[in-house]
């Protein structure tokens, strides 16, 4: 199994409808990606790990999968839609890491 993150970085000027993002996207992403997509989890970022500091992300979403192969091949066909997507939720730039599910 591999998960695949979707991170949005936090800072003073980012805009983020979580309302959207909840009701709209994440829906959207779970229809396109299909019996591919194993589990999805969503979190919002609450604070940093220094008491008063920023949470480093605003959003860390995070999708499993069989295989890098199997998410590659599913995230190629809609690419263009979800990608598309996000402009009406965020400001940020997501940044995406897949990783092995060792335990």
């Amino acid at each position: 199994m591999i998960k695949v993150s979707v991170m949005y970085p936090n800072s003073e000027d980012v805009v983020f409808d979580k309302e959207y993002y909840c009701n709209k996207h994440v829906p959207l992403v779970s229809k396109l990606l299909g019996d591919a997509l194993k589990n999805a989890q969503v979190d919002f970022g609450l604070a940093g790990g220094v008491p008063g500091t920023p949470a480093l992300y605003v959003v860390i979403t995070q999708m499993t999968f069989d295989s890098i192969e199997a998410f590659q091949s599913i995230f190629a066909v809609h690419a263009e839609e979800i990608l598309s997507d996000i402009p009406n939720f965020t400001n940020s730039q997501p940044q995406i890491q897949i990783s092995e599910i060792i335990i």
